[in-house]
């Protein structure tokens, strides 16, 4: 039996560090649904296109190429062509990504590819609206969540260690400013489905936060 795993939750709550240890251990396929998001931000910002107007972000679509490839067992984002892997992370597509995730064109661009990945794999999905609208039957549903604070602190730990010297305070900044982004946008807004079980891990290091979303995974596997 294939199964589908939606993990949802606001930025820099470790979904995606979550996700794709997950998959190693259970043997499922990773889909970075933020990395698609993320690299249509990159697209905009390369060619000059404003991610406020969406008009603009629209028409671009057709000449956008995404695709998750896999090598020696690490996810590689390639963009038209190019591994973007790296680029897709910096603080500044983060926003870019926000700002065009809200779009209904954007969203049914790529809804169609993230789904075809579940169809005939066991994979595990993250991003804000996986449980409620790109797969909204997945059999185990999971909302991470973390004080602002907190997951501003691990963003900017990360930034740190890829060489890019940010300010806490603007860190702290654009992860409210996402929140309030995602949680009031028109299309898909980023919340908690029904059937998703919620965890806090704001007190929680890395090992005890992957520990118990393993441990939620494989207690509803096995009912």
């Amino acid at each position: 039996m294939n199964y589908r795993i939606a993990l949802d939750g606001p930025s820099g709550a470790g979904k995606s560090t979550i996700a794709k240890r997950l998959s190693a251990e259970l043997g499922f396929v990773y889909v970075d649904t933020g990395a698609m998001y993320r690299s249509i931000g990159l697209y905009c910002l390369q060619n000059g296109i404003d991610t406020s107007d969406k008009a603009a972000v629209t028409a671009a679509l057709p000449q956008i190429d995404i695709q998750l490839k896999y090598v020696d067992g690490e996810q590689r984002v390639v963009l038209n062509g190019t591994d973007v892997s790296k680029e897709i992370r910096i603080n500044e597509v983060s926003m870019a990504a926000s700002k065009v995730s809200a779009y209904k064109a954007v969203r049914a661009f790529l809804l169609d590819t993230q789904r075809n990945m579940a169809k005939t794999q066991s994979v595990i999905m993250d991003g804000r609206d996986i449980g409620t609208v790109v797969l909204p039957d997945a059999e185990i549903k999971i909302f991470i969540v973390a004080a602002p604070e907190e997951r501003a602190k691990r963003r900017y730990k990360e930034l740190i260690e890829r060489g890019q010297n940010v300010p806490f305070e603007e860190v702290l900044a654009d992860i409210i400013q996402r929140d309030y982004n995602d949680e009031n946008r028109a299309e898909a807004p980023l919340r908690q489905a029904e059937d998703a079980i919620r965890l806090d891990t704001s007190l929680l290091d890395f090992e005890q936060s992957y520990n118990a979303v393993l441990e939620i995974a494989k207690k509803r596997m096995a009912e």
